[in-house]
């Protein structure tokens, strides 16, 4: 992941490469607001917590809440191919964590904890390639430059939207985010099948230290034959 994001050769930004300014490929908007606790757990919207923007690249679609949302509330709607971040966080090494969705969902709706980010062109800019490259040790680092606070950080929108971001064609784009995408899905395939030999193993252990299994070795060849 980070040599297909490294954005750099011999000390410069590869010559295939280009660089963009966030506030000329999207625009930022505000999480929910105006929201008090009755509001939550409840309706028929959804919203995106703020652990699912923090735990994931790509928003798990299994891990969204209700939320009541009136006709006449003035919110942001999330949209597939939006990007979300974390505005603020204890240290400046957890701040502005970036998390893409992936997915078309009707009347859903971000955290307040966070912002979105809408890219202008989908076609111009791979959204899950900037959601892979905030994710990296060089999205970190433009973030990281970003903090401001003493014991608790801040992201500022005004700074976010001068970010430049190094980045191939769209092209390129997409043949990175696709390539580290397939090495995400077979390391879940691989993680499922560790689970479920772990838990062959924890049953087993179980039915031998219980007695429910007996291993017998037997005494002679004739009963080892039988």
């Amino acid at each position: 992941m980070q040599t297909l994001l490294n954005p750099y050769e011999n000390g410069r930004i590869k010559a295939a490469w280009m660089v963009k300014k966030l506030g000329k490929i999207g625009a930022t908007y505000g999480g929910l607001s105006g929201k008090t606790k009755s509001d939550f757990g409840t309706g028929a919207a959804y919203f995106i917590p703020f652990m699912n923007v923090m735990s994931n690249i790509i928003i798990d679609i299994e891990y969204i809440e209700r939320v009541r949302v009136g006709k006449n509330d003035s919110q942001n709607n999330a949209r597939k191919g939006d990007l979300f971040f974390n505005g603020s966080s204890e240290t400046p090494d957890e701040l502005g964590l970036c998390a893409v969705l992936n997915d078309a969902i009707d009347n859903l709706y971000l955290n307040s904890f966070c912002f979105g980010f809408r890219l202008f062109d989908e076609k111009e800019v791979y959204a899950r390639y900037l959601a892979y490259f905030f994710r990296s040790n060089y999205g970190r680092e433009l973030l990281y430059s970003l903090a401001q606070g003493a014991t608790r950080y801040n992201l500022s929108k005004t700074n976010f939207m001068k970010l430049e971001v190094p980045m191939p064609d769209y092209a390129g784009q997409s043949k990175i985010a696709t390539t580290i995408s397939d090495m995400d899905a077979d390391i879940a395939a691989l993680e499922t099948k560790l689970a479920k030999y772990q838990q062959i193993k924890q049953g087993m252990m179980q039915n031998l230290l219980t007695g429910r299994i007996r291993l017998v070795k037997p005494e002679t060849k004739a009963e080892a034959a039988a």
